[in-house]
């Protein structure tokens, strides 16, 4: 393994943990905290990068932010990034949760805990909706993928059909739109 491949994934290391240290709200809170660090700051990747990625880790099996972290940290600098990046948005989850359940008995009535979260989860909700624009805007910006998540909708809530039905549907129709469209831009 080369030196730059171990600084990328220090770097990665540090930089996921600070995000799992300071972001409340689930995966979608964290996804804002990765555009705004790697998109905005540091431009290692494009906003259509991001959505990429999502849309594969949202995919496999597990829990989505771990699985984008570690397509991100693979993007960057092979397995051991992807290594680095799932230990740093983990880690910090593990030492906070640790702390909460050896301290809970004292946490649970604490009025003072309570109102800080009441806080924390109105401040999520806003993060959350800036990054659905932000990446909506990238998921949207051709009509076809409005047409076919209505027309999606629509049959979802028409026939009932199975949510991974309706996915293998999406995915086949857009192969056939892609054909389509190079058959005749070719």
């Amino acid at each position: 393994m080369n030196k730059e491949k171990l600084r990328t994934g220090g770097m990665l290391l540090v930089r996921f943990a600070r995000i799992g240290c300071f972001t409340f709200g689930g995966g979608w809170s964290i996804l804002a905290q990765i555009e705004q660090e790697f998109i905005r700051r540091r431009q290692f990747i494009t906003q259509e990068e991001l959505l990429e990625l999502t849309v594969m880790g949202r995919s496999l099996p597990g829990i989505m932010i771990t699985n984008i972290s570690m397509l991100f940290g693979c993007r960057l600098a092979g397995w051991f990034g992807g290594i680095c990046a799932v230990g740093g948005i983990t880690l910090p989850s593990i030492v906070i949760l640790s702390l909460v359940t050896a301290c809970y008995d004292m946490l649970k009535n604490n009025v003072w805990c309570w109102c800080a979260l009441q806080g924390i989860n109105s401040a999520v909700v806003p993060i959350i909706a800036g990054t659905v624009l932000s990446l909506g805007k990238e998921a949207f910006r051709h009509r076809s993928g409005v047409w076919i998540c209505l027309a999606t909708l629509a049959v979802r809530q028409v026939t009932g059909w199975s949510n991974a039905l309706l996915v293998v549907l999406g995915v086949l129709a857009g192969l056939i739109y892609t054909e389509v469209e190079s058959r005749g831009t070719a």
